[in-house]
């Protein structure tokens, strides 16, 4: 989960140098805070604001991206919905819950940017990130902000380039022609030899207090955009469907400041992870587990990718325990029991190693779990986890415990492996 603590590379940490410190007119600080709007009534998904995608709730994903920032001196959601505002504040927001008066389907952005920020006197800038832009990073934000605070801009707006030629269009039965809006047919330019057009991607909209309370609007004043490259302008509310946008996030999505360049070490919870934590008994009182083949050879893949990968039982789990020179054999893991805070034995693992936990995936299923959750570079939970579990990770499983949750993980891990082997010209 994302800290307001963290620094982006080349932050010096000291607040008043950043540029959201720069002073107000009247002498002060100026407060910049971005503000996510997430109403309850969803006519499509319902609530999809706070529906799992990636393995994280989509209002996770620009969240994360605000907090990570270091840019806001305040985070909020907006919200109407119980459910949304605990997601909100387990990712680290504040809650503006908004009136009755703006939460109708009626109710335009405006309407409660404007109240959010009649009650909130202090805020000079505003930043309206669109929920459904699960591929905004840091440096978005970062970027688009500075050409307000060092640049004097009033508004700032995200876009991106589209190379599509418009035509008119035309009713049916009216006798017209449709005529070209972009182009001349007779000299159709190459992609190549065609700078393309701006279009809004809804990503992120900045502006000023004086803008929103005083003229009633988002856009105006000394006017700028920012350009965001197209594999980051993911707009799920207009042209993409669910599982095409988590193809898109695991691809091009921010996962966290501390997420690995490579891991080299995975901690996974027998019980709850790689079996069902169920306790099958058989007539003459044998007990017995199962394993998934799945999750085995999610196992084989880490492996061969040279991933270290131990396994953990716990004391209060003897059946794991009985079954640890077997899984051991079968899995070629180390097999490790743990008491009722796992982090007090592992830490000494990740020492003797001399690896950073940055470097550490685990994926673990309870309460016991959390600490070790936080602090691994890569974590995860199966989707069966408790809530307390889940919002310690930092990926949720589509499958449960026992049904293919580690070979889901397996394979995150393996895709965090190939982002950070990509050109680095193709990730910024």
């Amino acid at each position: 989960m994302s800290s307001l603590k963290r620094k982006l590379p080349g932050d010096n940490g000291e607040r008043d140098g950043q540029p959201g410190s720069k002073k107000s007119c009247t002498g002060g600080k100026r407060h910049v805070a971005a503000l996510i709007l997430a109403r309850g009534g969803s006519k499509g998904i319902p609530l999809k604001n706070i529906k799992m995608l990636a393995g994280v709730p989509l209002i996770g994903w620009v969240l994360r991206a605000a907090v990570d920032s270091e840019m806001f001196d305040s985070v909020w959601v907006s919200t109407d919905h119980d459910e949304i505002e605990k997601v909100a504040k387990a990712w680290g927001a504040k809650v503006h819950r908004r009136s009755p008066e703006v939460s109708k389907d009626s109710s335009t952005s405006l309407d409660t940017i404007q109240e959010f920020i009649r009650l909130n006197p202090e805020v000079d800038v505003i930043c309206n990130i669109q929920a459904t832009s699960p591929c905004l990073h840091p440096f978005h934000l970062k970027g688009a902000l500075e050409l307000i605070t060092l640049q004097g801009f009033d508004s700032v707006f995200s876009v991106v380039r589209k190379h599509h030629f418009r035509w008119q269009e035309v009713k049916k039965g009216s006798g017209e022609l449709t005529t070209p809006c972009n182009l001349d047919p007779a000299k159709r330019p190459r992609r190549q030899d065609w700078d393309g057009e701006l279009c809004e991607n809804g990503s992120f909209y900045f502006t000023t207090r004086d803008l929103v309370m005083k003229e009633g609007r988002l856009q105006g004043g000394k006017l700028a955009y920012f350009e965001m490259l197209p594999e980051y302008s993911v707009d799920i509310d207009v042209d993409i469907d669910w599982p095409v946008a988590e193809q898109r996030v695991l691809r091009y999505g921010y996962f966290g400041r501390n997420t690995p360049e490579m891991v080299h070490l995975m901690f996974c919870n027998v019980s709850g992870c790689l079996t069902e934590g169920r306790i099958f008994m058989s007539v003459s009182g044998e007990e017995m587990v199962s394993i998934n083949t799945r999750d085995t050879m999610g196992i084989r893949m880490l492996q061969k990718e040279e991933v270290e990968v131990v396994l953990l039982t716990s004391s209060a789990d003897p059946v794991a325990q009985k079954l640890s020179d077997k899984l051991a054999k079968k899995t070629g893991c180390k097999v490790m029991e743990v008491g009722e805070e796992p982090l007090d034995v592992l830490k000494k693992e990740v020492e003797q190693r001399k690896l950073d936990w940055k470097d550490v995936a685990y994926m673990g299923n309870d309460i016991p779990d959390v600490n070790c959750l936080n602090l691994a570079g890569l974590s995860a939970v199966p989707r069966d986890a408790p809530v307390v579990a889940i919002n310690s990770a930092k990926y949720t499983c589509h499958s449960v415990g026992g049904k293919g949750a580690m070979r889901e993980f397996a394979e995150h891990i393996l895709l965090q492996k190939e982002k950070a082997n990509r050109p680095q010209e193709l990730l910024i």
